[in-house]
């Protein structure tokens, strides 16, 4: 593992130093301290969906197919100087999400409170200094709280090592709580491992694994299509059809390491973060070049002009930035992510993101403006067909997006505390199935073939079929046959005598 660590792309070494990582669905605790939170003082051991476990009919315990919370060496350290008392419980909380309310409570109505007040506790609902909780309506055995405390001079305290089977498929909360306000600087150290029936993976990602798979065999079909035409004539190939091959394997490549990247997780509780770090970024890797192969397509790259000219670095400097930004986003999102909850850090990473992808559509729209108009004046009707199919296509992709993003927000909006995470993984994988699919139109459209050349740009001394048209057309306005153009051409000559002739015509080549 550490061979493919020192072999990334330096890049993704210097995200990877910006984010803390855990180890799959095992969650690590590495000396985090308790944060206060109202009258509390709070730790987040982890949240994720879990599925309930398989009926086991046989009574056999810890089987595949069995759901549980396992909680290893979790213990609680308090520095020496602080050693000098018995302190309160320190406690594990463990609910379900439809359970939140059970969670704390407030005294005549008034401030909500997680640890029990002495207002409270003379009402006999709570024991002064503990968390405040109450039996869930729906299993009277839930939320599980349970703690441990320091006795005397005693500067380690740990939970006995226990299991806690799920048996309602849920999203699950882990908190670490105490109310001592003596207790300074307390961290906390150890593991729980969260599994579900099939494996680690946790409940929100389990499905993109057998999506990832899907995705994998779509693109090996399309590969199959692309790679055999491209073997067939790659006589006829030009530039537009190498960048569409480039795309295709690193989309090959992208979609195998995400299947073996959550097969590894599932399988093991360990996420591999050499693979996923490969994965993220081939997967930026091929989003930046998709977009800039598209720009460059739709401002006429290889087809009305043979180079971008002074574009070339402006197209450049965009794609590096938005490969920049993606890879980071990308990294933190991905790279050692546990807890079915999205980070903090995402809402400001994809900012950046998102404005460099509309820099890219505004540059598209406009660059397809300008070479429709071009390819209409100099009456290109081949090449004008297949950027009006193409047109239509980008249309239907981008009014698609828009109405995804404003599902995806209405969602978002209304799935506060991750209640709807076992339909989640929607929202990832259809950018994928969208950005396949307009990939697939692609492939289409430019497919390698006997006439590919047709639609390449050439000189204008060999641009054949459209020469004609165009030459036509700005020489003469009037209408003008085809089969004319030759004697039309050679009548030239006799109506001038001073030998100027020559430089007529080459006025008209350049024109």
């Amino acid at each position: 593992m550490r061979k493919l660590r020192d072999s990334f792309f330096f890049l993704p070494i210097l995200c990877f130093c910006f984010v803390f990582i855990v180890d799959g669905s095992v969650h690590e605790y590495n000396g985090e301290k308790f944060v206060g939170k109202g009258n509390a003082f709070v730790v987040h051991g982890g949240s994720e969906g879990i599925y309930s476990s398989f009926a086991d009919p046989y009574n056999v315990t810890a089987t595949i197919g069995d759901s549980y919370i396992r909680f290893e060496k979790v213990t609680f350290r308090r520095p020496k100087e602080a050693a000098n008392f018995s302190s309160e419980a320190i406690q594990a909380v463990v609910f379900e999400v439809e359970d939140r309310d059970s969670i704390g409570g407030s005294a005549y109505g008034g401030q909500r409170a997680v640890c029990c007040t002495a207002d409270l506790a003379k009402l006999g609902v709570c024991l002064e200094g503990e968390v405040i909780y109450r039996p869930s309506t729906e299993n009277p055995n839930w939320p599980k709280v349970f703690g441990i405390s320091f006795n005397g001079d005693d500067e380690v305290a740990t939970l006995r090592s226990r299991s806690i089977k799920i048996t309602k498929t849920g999203m699950y909360n882990l908190y670490f709580i105490h109310c001592d306000v003596n207790l300074k600087d307390l961290t906390v150290e150890g593991k729980t491992i969260w599994k579900n029936p099939n494996g680690y993976l946790p409940g929100r990602m389990a499905p993109l694994m057998n999506f990832y798979g899907f995705m994998s065999l779509a693109f090996v079909i399309l590969g199959i299509f692309w790679f055999s035409q491209y073997a067939r004539f790659w006589r006829e190939i030009f530039p537009l059809q190498n960048c569409i091959t480039l795309v295709i394997t690193l989309g090959m490549l992208e979609m195998a390491l995400w299947y073996f990247d959550y097969a590894e997780f599932n399988e093991s509780g360990i996420r591999p973060v050499g693979i996923t770090m490969w994965a993220v970024s081939f997967g930026t890797i091929k989003r930046t070049v998709s977009r800039i192969i598209i720009l460059m397509v739709l401002m006429g790259y290889g087809v009305v002009r043979p180079t971008l000219g002074g574009l070339t670095s402006k197209v450049i400097m965009l794609g590096a930035t938005f490969f920049l930004a993606s890879e980071v986003l990308e990294v933190v999102e991905n790279v050692g992510a546990v807890s079915d909850l999205s980070g903090k850090a995402r809402l400001f990473l994809v900012l950046p993101v998102a404005i460099l992808d509309a820099f890219f559509i505004l540059w598209i729209f406009t660059s397809l403006s300008a070479t429709l108009n071009k390819l209409q004046a100099r009456r290109m009707t081949v090449k004008l067909d297949i950027y009006r199919k193409f047109t239509n296509a980008l249309a239907v992709a981008v009014i698609v997006s828009v109405g995804w993003i404003c599902y995806e927000l209405y969602f978002k909006l209304n799935d506060v505390y991750n209640e709807q995470w076992q339909s989640a993984w929607i929202i990832p994988a259809f950018w994928q199935v969208l950005s396949f699919s307009l990939l697939c139109v692609i492939c289409v459209l430019w497919a390698p073939s006997q006439n590919s050349m047709r639609y390449a740009y050439s000189d204008e001394a060999n641009e054949g079929f459209d020469k004609d048209d165009t030459t036509l057309t700005l020489i003469k306005p009037s209408s003008t046959p085809m089969k004319d153009f030759k004697s039309a051409a050679e009548a030239r000559p006799v109506q001038g005598h001073n030998g100027a002739w020559n430089g007529d015509l080459e006025e008209d080549k350049t024109v």
